[in-house]
């Protein structure tokens, strides 16, 4: 988790958004114009044009190296472009100081990592910093969200012990109270299950899917698990070479064609029998298909 401070030349909350009409506007949280990223001459995205869909729950899919998570960080004022604009609300993200972003959108990377004996607490507080200046004090409200933020991620009962000390599942939930204290409209994640076993995925997830659904916040993740994806996400984006494949509704968009051209692989493409969900079953190349399951293919 990051405050967004890094590299920012502005004291001041130029271009700041009212709260009040973030959050009530049916704008879009979140939108790029021929959008151009990359590192020194190499570039990541190309020519990117997208819009993230207030309110909802959206997914970024496609193979390793394909950009997710470059472009995760622009959209986060952590990379600026090479050319092309970010907007957050219909203001330019470039133009606004780092804690303008931060009243306004939070990001948890991949693998974050907390001080050396820093407390669950601790940890979560520190998601207030972008609130705080030299006329506003930490106060009752900043308690307030910190403690409500532990409650939500089901960490109140951890909050005295050091983020080192928790397992996998449980650090994530301390990041995730974090960014819930930060107190934003728009929440960004890169791969939060990665590295976790299928249980703790599932309550990352369901954790997410309900702070979405109750607190209507507009939550943008990347994921590699097409299925999970599905599952819990209103809008898919798949990337591609630097660009958007296709986008839409997962029902709209997963099948055979796209999983071939965007992950190169073969699959046949069913229904949750859970959820109704487009599911992806791969077909691999270690074992062929029985003589029967060719047939149902």
């Amino acid at each position: 988790m990051t405050s967004l401070q890094a590299n920012d030349p502005l004291e001041t909350d130029l271009l700041e958004i009212d709260p009040s009409e973030a959050e009530s506007s049916k704008t879009a949280p979140l939108k790029t114009e021929s959008l151009l990223l990359g590192y020194g001459k190499k570039t990541i995205i190309n020519s990117l044009n997208l819009t993230i869909q207030p309110h909802q729950i959206t997914a970024l899919v496609g193979g390793n190296g394909c950009g997710k998570s470059t472009l995760l960080k622009s959209l986060a004022r952590l990379l600026k472009p090479q050319a092309g604009e970010i907007f957050l609300y219909d203001k330019n993200l470039n133009q606004q100081s780092g804690k303008a972003v931060a009243r306004r959108l939070a990001i948890l990377p991949q693998g974050p990592v907390a001080p050396e004996g820093l407390s669950v607490e601790q940890l979560v507080r520190q998601g207030r910093y972008p609130h705080q200046n030299w006329l506003n004090s930490w106060g009752e409200k900043d308690e307030r969200l910190v403690q409500k933020a532990l409650l939500d991620t089901n960490m109140l009962a951890l909050a005295k012990q050091s983020v080192e000390s928790l397992s996998g599942g449980q650090r994530q939930r301390a990041w995730i109270a974090m960014a819930l204290a930060q107190d934003t409209d728009v929440l960004l994640l890169d791969e939060p299950t990665t590295y976790l076993d299928l249980t703790h995925q599932i309550e990352i997830l369901d954790l997410l899917f309900e702070l979405n659904q109750k607190q209507h916040c507009t939550i943008l993740m990347v994921l590699h698990d097409l299925n999970l994806a599905c599952r819990y996400a209103h809008q898919m984006i798949a990337v591609k070479d630097g660009t958007v494949f296709r986008q839409g509704a997962p029902e709209d968009i997963l099948d055979v064609d796209m999983v071939e051209s965007v992950f190169g692989m073969k699959c046949h493409i069913t229904r949750d029998p859970l959820f109704g969900t487009p599911m992806c079953i791969p077909y691999g190349k270690g074992r062929s298909l029985s003589d029967d399951n060719k047939n149902n293919a």
